[in-house]
């Protein structure tokens, strides 16, 4: 069997006129092109549907080097030359190059072109052959911006597995890109990510690369061993560039972009790990109010993947039937008598801890609220908690006739579903009186809505108490109440604390006590939690008190062992 020595110089007894019917031959069978560069000569052989497709003269020409100016990008020109000569002088045996040619239209294509050199009989570089071929449906679609994309980027980076060299990725998102292509159309958002990419390209160093990764998301990569300063540098300079672009259109459209920075050396677990990190980065700078950057922060990171954990387990929960929930109740008292009149209903969550089989967490509602209303699983983990509380509402009112259950609703619930129907229907399935059934609404600014007021209208035409919330510390004044007419309000804990302690605060609520009651309404004072506390704010005049001093929120069982079944004449 021939050694390779011995098949090189059979190639090189090749004719130019056999490499030109090898060529010719295998042409209408290849979407790639093949070619045969002879270094010597300055000629160049291409297989003919290339000059269909790109901005060649001709399938064979010569002064080979000086003609890629015609159809090579002017951006890769000085690169590809350096390639050349490092061929022609023997220091390279193989050639791998990304790059862009010129179609007939002018417009860039990215070609893989390698090619193997063969010496002639003195150990010269004789020839280059080989092979080139447009970089897949996926890049020949990123041709709107010019750029290599996500496939090319995979490539780059995997070539180093782990161990990545100093530096820093930088995911650029272009803020709002979808609101120009709503108002200009399709493809002038196209034109805004072929010029957003030629803004980020002219700030670029020979160390660093540039990737079109989504619509309207790229990545730049600093092997190079750029610095966090050099990154928010290249941002800044990034920024300034697209402002110029935007001032020479006539400000027609007006946008800016968000960069997600990424220090090369933190990233553990290969290109998988590169591109859930700079999401995460780029989701946070678009987070921070956009047109900004956010550098990568290992603790802030943490706090979001436990966020998406107790997420993924919430959807988990809701879809077999509300396992980890739970309907939790705080007593609710007469502030003259301290007796019993009703509780309040809180949603609590658990879920698996992952250290031992079984064994599970106790998520704070702070955590697991804001999630749930986020994901818009409020809507039926709302509904769940009203139907446990209505429920329990009707089983303790065997031992308490006239016990109340007040429930809180999200302003998902009120903004986004048929609140008031699943509210009634509930009432009217277990038979219980509407008037002992309180739905508690946290001030805030959406108070105005339409939907709020057919909400708020609905249920007090229907006999349901109608709660406001946490008043005091949100977007509703005095002067709402005689509009809203509340069955009662509800002091915060938080209000609560400063009247404690602050002689003004203190007559503050005096005040805001004696003009509720002036308008025959009620008022509850949250969070008292010491005999003291009751002492300082009883004379204040309140109707209700709740609060760690009359019981802590509890489960269904503990509830009734400690305020249901209370034999007579014990304490509760």
């Amino acid at each position: 069997m021939e050694n390779k020595e011995e098949r090189e110089k059979t190639y090189l007894n090749i004719s130019k006129e056999q490499f030109d019917e090898m060529i010719r031959l295998y042409d209408p069978c290849m979407d790639d092109y093949l070619y045969a560069f002879d270094l010597q000569k300055d000629e160049y052989q291409i297989s003919p549907h290339a000059v269909d497709r790109f901005r060649i003269s001709s399938d064979r020409f010569s002064d080979a080097a000086k003609a890629h100016e015609n159809f090579v990008d002017p951006h890769d020109m000085a690169a590809l030359a350096k390639e050349l000569q490092e061929i022609k002088d023997g220091t390279k045996k193989y050639h791998s190059m990304f790059y862009r040619w010129l179609d007939r239209k002018g417009e860039p294509v990215w070609i893989n072109c390698r090619g193997k050199v063969l010496d002639d009989g003195d150990g010269k570089p004789h020839f280059l052959i080989g092979c080139i071929n447009e970089i897949g449906e996926r890049q020949k679609a990123d041709n709107v911006s010019g750029l290599l994309g996500e496939t090319s980027l995979s490539a780059y980076v995997r070539k180093y597995k782990d161990a990545f060299p100093c530096g820093f990725f930088m995911r650029i998102g272009i803020d709002d890109l979808g609101a120009i292509n709503g108002n200009f159309g399709n493809k002038y958002g196209d034109f805004i990510i072929k010029k957003t990419a030629d803004c980020l390209a002219e700030n670029l160093n020979d160390r660093q690369q540039l990737f079109r990764i989504v619509a309207d998301e790229f990545m730049i990569v600093d092997f190079g061993g750029g610095t966090l300063d050099d990154a928010l540098q290249l941002y800044s300079s990034c920024r300034k560039s697209i402002e110029h672009f935007i001032v020479e259109n006539q400000y027609k459209a007006v946008f800016t972009v968000s960069a997600g920075i990424l220090k090369s050396e933190v990233v553990y677990g290969g290109y998988d790990a590169v591109l859930k990190l700079s999401e995460f980065t780029l989701s946070e700078a678009k987070g921070n109010g956009r047109n900004s950057s956010y550098i990568f922060n290992q603790e802030e990171y943490d706090h979001f993947k436990r966020r998406k954990k107790i997420e993924r387990q919430l959807y988990d929960a809701v879809n077999h039937d509300f396992k980890g929930f739970e309907a939790y109740f705080q007593p609710i008292v007469d502030a003259t008598t301290f007796q019993l009149i009703g509780a309040e209903a809180l949603m609590r969550f658990s879920m698996p801890s992952g250290e031992q089989e079984g064994e599970m967490e106790r998520i704070s509602p702070v955590e697991f609220i804001p999630l749930l209303e986020q994901t818009g699983l409020i809507i039926p983990a709302g509904k769940w908690m009203l139907q446990q509380s209505v429920a329990v509402c009707k089983k303790w009112q065997r031992e308490i006739p006239h016990f109340r259950m007040n429930i809180n609703l999200s302003y998902i619930q009120v903004m986004k579903s048929n609140a008031l129907d699943e509210i009634l229907n509930i009432i009217r399935y277990y038979g219980i009186a509407a008037g002992n059934v309180g739905i508690e609404l946290t001030e805030s600014g959406y108070l105005d809505s339409k939907h709020f007021k057919k909400l708020w209208n609905g249920l007090k035409e229907n006999g349901v108490q109608v709660i406001l919330d946490d008043f005091g510390t949100g977007y509703s004044n005095l002067h709402c109440l005689g509009d809203l007419e509340p069955n009662y309000i509800k002091i915060d804990r938080s209000f609560t604390v400063k009247a404690l302690h602050n002689e003004y605060e203190h007559a503050l609520m005096k005040q805001i006590i004696d003009m509720t009651h002036s308008l025959d309404l009620s008022i509850c004072i949250e969070g008292i939690e010491t005999g003291q506390e009751l002492q300082d704010l009883r004379e204040l005049g309140a109707d209700y008190i709740q609060g760690y001093l009359f019981g802590k929120p509890c489960s269904e069982e503990e509830f009734e062992a400690h305020f249901i079944h209370v034999k007579e004449g014990t304490e509760s």
